[in-house]
């Protein structure tokens, strides 16, 4: 696999860099869900890691592979929400300045969330080429390093990692499935999880109103996200030059699910398992419970529960 963005050596050194500072999240069970689902399947809690997702594992090991010199000059992204705070915390652990550009409608928790880590908040409007092009103006301002979201070898090896602890955690499984919106989670945990077992199916989920990933899979070409609104606004983004490779070849399928099925699969979590996750992991068990439950290619499965960080005053629940 070293026609892509990392391979399991790079996942292998990532594991050994984040180590100091990531967790090792659990993997829970729910009788309840195995009932629902019609097979056995494991809950991987990235909710319980730092800043409350995944993306810590990526922006730490992305700051962790700096040259003194380089990460002197600090570091800079564009994230609205669960990157942001990662790369701030990682950048505080590596006591180097961390600049984020945010859109300025930005949920204020977040907000709140980056600069409690010791972030510094640039605001731009809300498009993709604001945030790109302000990005680059903080990059040439500061000399900083630039760390993008999900399009990044160390980025993507960094979550890879999750496969390497799911794979020594869970005996037997058949499949993983694991929300998609850029594609830096599936496209690390496809390389990860591939080179430990090649047998093991990796099912992507979207929601169906950004679909442009199971669109770019039919297709064969990758496609842009149509930026429609969705409750799992962590998914709205497109995949990236890096990450399409890696889910046009390796990826088995995606399937994708109305807003209805995400917030009743966000709100089941809640009252069943007592975990508050957020809308972009209710997609992977909206897909579990909907378009993937009659399938039979598979049994026992993982999903990825990605991330936590809810806007509590803004639930979807009546």
């Amino acid at each position: 696999m070293s026609s892509y963005a990392a391979d399991r050596a790079d996942i292998e050194a990532a594991a050994g860099r984040i180590s100091k500072w990531a967790h090792r999240t659990p993997v829970m069970r729910s009788s309840y869900f195995d009932g629902l689902a019609g097979r056995s399947v494991h809950f991987k809690c990235e909710t319980f890691q730092r800043t409350g997702s995944f993306k810590f594992r990526g922006a730490c090991n992305a700051v962790m592979s700096l040259s003194d010199a380089a990460a002197s000059r600090g570091v800079v992204t564009h994230s609205s929400g669960n990157h942001a705070q990662a790369l701030a915390l990682a950048a505080k652990l590596r006591g180097i300045p961390a600049n984020v550009v945010m859109p300025k409608d930005s949920a204020t928790t977040k907000i709140a969330a980056v600069k409690g880590y010791g972030g510094r908040v640039i605001f731009c409007e809300p498009t993709v080429a604001d945030r790109e092009a302000t990005a680059q103006r903080v990059v040439a301002e500061t000399g900083g390093v630039l760390i993008p979201p999900y399009d990044h070898p160390k980025v993507i090896a960094g979550q890879g990692t999750i496969a390497l602890e799911l794979v020594e955690q869970v005996a037997e499984f058949d499949a993983i499935i694991v929300p998609v919106g850029g594609g830096g989670l599936i496209s690390g945990i496809t390389l990860g999880a591939k080179a430990l077992r090649p047998d093991l199916k990796i099912i992507g989920a979207e929601p169906e109103v950004v679909g442009d990933a199971a669109e770019s899979k039919r297709l064969g070409a990758r496609q842009v996200a149509t930026g429609a609104p969705t409750i799992a606004d962590g998914l709205r983004t497109s995949l990236g030059e890096l990450t399409w490779p890696v889910v046009r070849d390796l990826v088995d399928s995606i399937a994708t699910v109305s807003e209805a099925e995400i917030r009743g699969a966000m709100r089941l979590v809640f009252e069943r398992m007592k975990l508050v996750i957020e809308p972009s992991a209710g997609v992977g068990v909206a897909a579990l419970l909907g378009p993937l439950r009659e399938r039979r290619d598979f049994g026992s499965c993982a999903v990825i529960l990605c991330g936590g960080n809810v806007d509590l005053d803004a639930l979807p629940f009546p």
